[in-house]
């Protein structure tokens, strides 16, 4: 099946409101995403249109982006593109709506600090001890030599 999936730069316009449905979590909000061009008679860069898109995310991404957004900060949302028509009070209404399949700050406009979701700390040993790898094997050679040299290979 053909999708079309689009990748879009752009700040976050609304604050993520979240939900717990009977398929699982999901999240929503508006993403502002404007173009800029190169004025060359002003020599200045210029703001062209906005365009506005609901991104939608499911399952642990709509946690993830629920905990991790905030107004006004540069993302980068890829997914798939789905235009809606409707119509309300008489009045033909479309809208251009992302089912997101990763989102992520814009760390080209600012920092950011990961943080693994979901991750339960174990204390269990390992189910086999690790490896010495501090300790070079020995071999009938190396014998006479200290364990810190480096044996060069003739």
């Amino acid at each position: 099946m053909n999708e079309t999936v689009i990748c879009v730069v752009g700040n976050v316009a609304t604050a993520p409101v979240y939900r717990e449905l009977a398929s699982g979590p999901s999240a929503r909000f508006r993403l502002a995403v404007t173009a800029r061009y190169w004025d060359r008679e002003k020599s200045v860069w210029t703001d062209g249109h906005t365009n506005f898109f609901t991104v939608w995310a499911n399952r642990q991404l709509a946690v993830n982006a629920a905990a991790s957004l905030s107004v006004g900060e540069p993302v980068v949302v890829q997914g798939r593109l789905k235009v809606r028509t409707d119509v309300r009070d008489g009045q033909n209404w479309t809208s251009a709506d992302i089912d997101a399949v990763a989102i992520g700050h814009d760390l080209s406009r600012g920092t950011s600090v990961f943080r693994r979701a979901g991750r339960a700390e174990t204390t269990a040993p390992p189910d086999r001890p690790e490896p010495n790898w501090e300790t070079p094997p020995a071999t009938s050679d190396s014998a006479d030599q200290p364990a810190d040299t480096e044996l060069a290979v003739t």
